[in-house]
């Protein structure tokens, strides 16, 4: 059952990588259609660039961003979850977070419109949650002995 658990994160593994393509594929062009030299400020960061790019410029490197942020927490469940062994729900649950996440990030990064945005974050955040508790419950109990009288 490892295998189906960890599934999704290697997924997401991949597809955030993909999105590192996808952001520099789109910002790369804007740096030099903006005339921005990489090189003419040492130290610069990504955030640097909100206001100098089109904004549809910078969508992607927003998702990117946040694929570096809540899916640690994912990441950190599922690897519990493989470790103390997981159910068929646990499973389903991490597909889900994953398929909401990628369809997050293709909004984000071509329509952006805030309310669907923030509906799939909520809806990916609920499943996240059943696996952070899954991972608490597994673990709180995997030696009842351990927890307080």
């Amino acid at each position: 059952m490892q295998a189906q658990i960890l599934a999704p994160a290697a997924v997401l593994v991949v597809w955030s990588l993909i999105m590192l393509f996808w952001m520099a594929g789109v910002r790369l062009p804007a740096l030099k259609k903006a005339g921005i030299d990489l090189g003419a400020r040492p130290g610069g960061r990504g955030q640097d660039l909100e206001g100098q790019l089109d904004p549809r410029a910078n969508w992607p490197a927003h998702n990117y961003a946040h694929l570096m942020e809540q899916p640690t927490l994912f990441y950190a469940a599922v690897t519990i979850l493989a470790i103390m062994g997981p159910g068929a729900a646990d499973a389903l649950a991490a597909w889900i977070y994953v398929g909401l996440r990628i369809i997050h990030s293709v909004w984000q990064a071509s329509v952006n419109k805030v309310p669907v945005r923030f509906a799939l974050f909520i809806l990916s955040t609920f499943a996240l949650l059943f696996l952070a508790v899954r991972a608490a419950i597994a673990t709180l109990l995997a030696d009842p002995s351990a927890l307080p009288a």
